[in-house]
């Protein structure tokens, strides 16, 4: 069984970045919008903002009131838009409830949405098109099967959760690479039968889901889920000391898909359109 260390490759990713930043004629420019005072949300942000420090990406973290109305919110986004300084926009999610996700993402200019979330991003990636950018995760967990050199063509890959952010984009960018996708989710009907026909699984629920009978010997199992258990430990949808002992590859948590997230943000945000 090999582990798929999201952290020494995210390292690898993010030396490539530094150095294609160090010889481009503008200096990329991140602006991170923070609405409220999520304790979670804040603690993401700082690291993107730590990630962009790294690799020479101007980054400006905007932190708003949670009580800011939604036209003001558009507003700004708008101004972000038109600043020729900024290269790259990523609103930080959730956002208050008075406020319509929707809406906002759509606001963002596609050449500018780092997150990959606006529909002409979303739209391009579902007809075949090359999107400005890719999401982030999904792209992060692409460069993790290739640098393991895991099949993908041909591959039978079950996804578990349809989510705007991970599932549907991840069907669509394995659909691509040829592969034949199942997504899965809390509707499906005989779930474990469809798992054990997994090549690749990917499990982006969070909570607690993939168990050791479910999957085949030797498949590849990518854990997107990650959150703490009722001991406070940090932990993802897979069972990861049952399923080492099957698994061909096997995604940590933490230390997987969370920090391959990052590295694939920051290789967007150093993109200049």
């Amino acid at each position: 069984m090999i582990v798929l260390d999201g952290k020494a490759l995210s390292i690898k990713v993010l030396d490539r970045v530094k150095a294609k930043v160090e010889n481009l004629s503008k200096t990329p420019h991140l602006a991170v919008i923070l609405v409220g005072d999520d304790a979670a949300s804040k603690i993401y942000v700082n690291n993107k903002r730590k990630a962009a420090e790294r690799v020479g990406i101007k980054s400006t973290v905007i932190e708003l009131d949670t009580l800011i109305s939604e036209s003001e919110l558009l507003t700004l986004i708008n101004e972000l838009n038109s600043d020729a300084d900024v290269t790259g926009i990523l609103v930080q999610l959730p956002l208050p409830k008075h406020i319509d996700k929707n809406k906002v993402v759509e606001a963002i200019s596609p050449k500018k949405d780092v997150d990959g979330f606006t529909p002409e991003n979303v739209g391009k990636l579902a007809i075949g098109l090359e999107p400005y950018f890719y999401p982030a995760t999904p792209q992060g967990i692409i460069m993790l099967l290739d640098e393991y050199k895991i099949p993908i063509e041909g591959a039978d890959v079950v996804i578990l959760g349809r989510s705007n952010i991970v599932g549907k984009p991840m069907a669509q960018m394995l659909l691509k690479r040829n592969a034949t996708v199942t997504t899965c989710h809390s509707y499906t009907k005989n779930l474990e039968d469809k798992i054990k026909t997994a090549d690749i699984l990917i499990s982006a629920v969070g909570k607690k889901i993939v168990r050791c009978k479910m999957v085949r010997n030797n498949s590849c199992i990518i854990d997107v889920g990650i959150f703490r258990d009722s001991n406070g430990k940090l932990t993802g949808d897979v069972d990861f000391d049952y399923m080492s002992q099957s698994a061909g590859y096997i995604s940590p948590v933490p230390g997987g898909v969370g920090p391959m997230t990052i590295a694939s943000l920051m290789y967007n945000a150093s993109k200049v359109y």
